[in-house]
């Protein structure tokens, strides 16, 4: 069965003078234009092709692909905005549909949106804005706790950001345990935190479980001794900055910092921390 949208391996039937007609199977014979030949090919031969529509809403095979395709999550220009919905430049000649009624909010030439492809009732590629009704629900095995995972981020709130989960599922990274910016569309790796028993998943951005503290101390100390034994940095430097240099929470660092001054390897001074006289590079 031809899929619309995606791509498919089909068999090239016969030539003419404006392409090859390719066995579209229960879609019939669709036409590969002749700017879209690949050299050398014969009848008989399969090839991969792209199935979609041509200006004219005909069946049309393409070697050229889409930066997204059907039942796939991606963040897209807006080319243009007409009376019946938007139009996304997708990576092909004929832009990609954005009806009014798949948008969540007013749009403007030029700003991206991440919207999900998908097949209209009439068999049409079309885009929609309303992400969460495309997200499946999840079942039992699909995540384990730990198992890192590809993000997308979609939306923020007062709790924090939603997220795409391996381009299927929705999770949620919390406020409180997000210590660098993020930003509409960003693609991001992460991690399973928790599954819920309503069926949410908890994301985060460092592995459940790992010793962020214990690995962290030593990173301190090298950072240190790199910066000839001074860090402009203490446990009243923003959580933002801190985040930036070592990539964990201010709370971690606190905690790693408290453990290497009781240890005697570093002095915490009024305006940053600094190595101590015993400690040598």
């Amino acid at each position: 069965m031809v899929q619309i949208g995606k791509l498919n391996r089909l068999r090239i039937i016969k030539f003419v003078d404006f392409g090859a007609y390719l066995d579209g199977l229960d879609r019939g014979e669709i036409l590969l234009p002749q700017n879209e030949l690949p050299p050398d090919c014969q009848e008989d031969q399969e090839i991969e092709v792209f199935v979609g529509f041509d200006s004219e809403d005909r069946l049309v095979a393409s070697l050229s692909q889409p930066d997204v395709m059907v039942g796939e999550f991606a963040l897209l220009k807006v080319v243009a905005i007409e009376r019946v919905g938007a139009f996304l430049d997708w990576g092909l000649p004929k832009d990609l549909f954005l009806p009014f009624a798949e948008q969540n909010r007013r749009l403007e030439v030029g700003e991206d949106v991440i919207v999900f492809v998908y097949l209209d009732k009439t068999e049409r590629i079309s885009a929609s804005m309303r992400i969460e009704k495309f997200l499946s629900k999840i079942s039992v095995g699909q995540y384990q706790a730990g198992q890192a995972v590809e993000l997308i981020i979609f939306d923020h709130t007062e709790l924090g950001f939603k997220a795409i989960i391996n381009g299927s599922h929705q999770g949620m990274l919390f406020e409180n345990e997000v210590f660098q910016t993020l930003t509409y569309g960003q693609k991001i790796s992460g991690f399973i935190q928790k599954l819920r028993e309503d069926g949410k998943i908890d994301l985060s951005l460092n592995r459940p479980g790992h010793d962020v503290v214990g690995d962290l101390a030593p990173r301190i100390l090298e950072h240190l001794q790199d910066e000839g034994g001074f860090l402009p940095i203490n446990d009243k430097t923003s959580a933002e900055l801190i985040y930036q240099l070592f990539g964990v929470s201010k709370k971690k660092y606190k905690i790693a910092l408290g453990g290497l001054y009781k240890k005697r390897l570093i002095l915490v001074e009024e305006d940053g921390i600094r190595l101590a006289p015993s400690v040598k590079k």
